[in-house]
């Protein structure tokens, strides 16, 4: 419709001018043709506009796909750092964030050139944590400055020059940063800033799955007791190992159990049971090697899964997990002590099962008590 009103009217302008070739006709051809140079930029422009927009969303579904197929918190910001390098057309994106097993804020350098090897630093805590003055400003407001003063950081650490920030969140707190670099000065693109800015928040919501997911797996595989691991993940793990086991490979099992147990239950109570149980955790820890893998099996009794023992330095951990725990000090708990019987069994064969092993350090855990306890039998 605008077309054609607009080639009918420039038609009548010159006819109008060819007929009577006034100043004033010559103006509205003039006239005619500015606006129609200025539809022909705006129709250009409208459409600039919409493949901009077109390719943003594409950038974002290409994300929010990448994200579904994201498990662990590594695996969620590569498949964003992947896509922002393309989309934005930044020369570096550093990723910065809280590792939420210590706290350490590392960030990592990735670089837009291919072949370029990606670089990680540690950056000051305080950077994330350290409050900022914004005044009354609401907690949004908080979060960005956080942002900003990591991006300055980034800057510091690695020689950035043109920055644009966005913030990692999760429950309400900055846990870090993505940051992109240009290395010639100007002013983002609204697109990468929406972009960035997107991404961010989808990131930021599936960090925060992937820890509460993680804190729950750890929380179903730990005894909330004594902070050991609980027999569901030592079952767990023995069968990984099983199926990793190679022909040369050792493996042992100490069964523990405290002695009259149950008595010292009945004498002082469950709430002091529960420390004897503690304490005593923390004395099988203290015993036993780095490699090894101790558990509360149930109750009072424990387990440890010993990795490439011999039978002899197998019987030398379990004296050491029995001199452990009688050497606690639990008078400040009215009791005067406990002691464990310890039974031991390491595999004969290559092929034999673990469950096997379980089985005959538990008969000669029962032979240690038959024996009169305190003391570490081998099957």
């Amino acid at each position: 419709m605008f077309a054609v009103s607009f080639f009918i009217l420039g038609l009548i302008s010159l006819l109008r001018l060819a007929a009577e070739r006034r100043p004033i006709d010559a103006a509205v051809v003039a006239l005619v043709l500015v606006l129609g140079f200025a539809a022909i930029r705006h129709r250009q422009a409208v459409a600039a506009l919409e493949v901009g927009r077109r390719e943003e969303a594409e950038s974002f579904a290409r994300i929010l796909s990448s994200l579904s197929r994201s498990v662990s918190p590594d695996a969620i910001l590569g498949a964003i750092v992947a896509e922002l390098a393309s989309a934005t057309g930044a020369d570096h994106i550093v990723v910065v964030r809280r590792r939420p097993d210590a706290r350490v804020l590392e960030a990592t350098l990735i670089s837009a050139r291919p072949g370029v090897a990606d670089s990680t630093t540690v950056l000051p805590i305080g950077d994330l944590e350290d409050p900022v003055d914004v005044g009354t400003d609401p907690l949004e407001r908080q979060v960005i400055a956080i942002a900003e003063r990591i991006a300055a950081r980034a800057r510091e650490a690695y020689g950035l020059t043109n920055t644009l920030a966005a913030a990692l969140t999760s429950d309400g707190s900055a846990i870090g940063a993505i940051v992109l670099s240009h290395r010639t000065a100007g002013t983002w693109a609204p697109t990468t800033r929406r972009l960035l800015n997107g991404a961010a928040a989808e990131a930021s919501s599936a960090l925060s799955r992937a820890y509460s997911l993680r804190a729950a797996e750890t929380q179903a595989s730990t005894d909330a007791l004594t902070g050991l691991p609980n027999r569901r993940y030592f079952d767990e793990f023995c069968g990984l190992l099983a199926r990793r086991r190679r022909s040369g490979d050792a493996v042992g099992v100490l069964m523990i159990d405290i002695d009259k147990f149950k008595l010292l239950n009945d004498t002082h109570g469950h709430a002091t049971g529960d420390e004897v149980l503690r304490a005593v955790g923390g004395a099988i820890v203290s015993a036993v090697r780095e490699d090894d893998v101790p558990a509360r099996y149930g109750g009072e009794e424990f387990v440890v899964l010993l990795r490439n023992p011999s039978p002899e330095v197998a019987l030398d951990i379990g004296e050491r997990v029995r001199a452990s725990v009688a050497a606690l000090e639990l008078r400040r708990l009215g009791v005067g002590g406990v002691s464990v019987s310890v039974g031991v069994a390491v595999a004969n064969e290559a092929d034999q099962s673990i469950d096997d092993l379980i089985a005959q350090a538990d008969r000669a855990l029962y032979r240690a008590k038959r024996a009169g306890r305190d003391r570490v039998i081998a099957a």
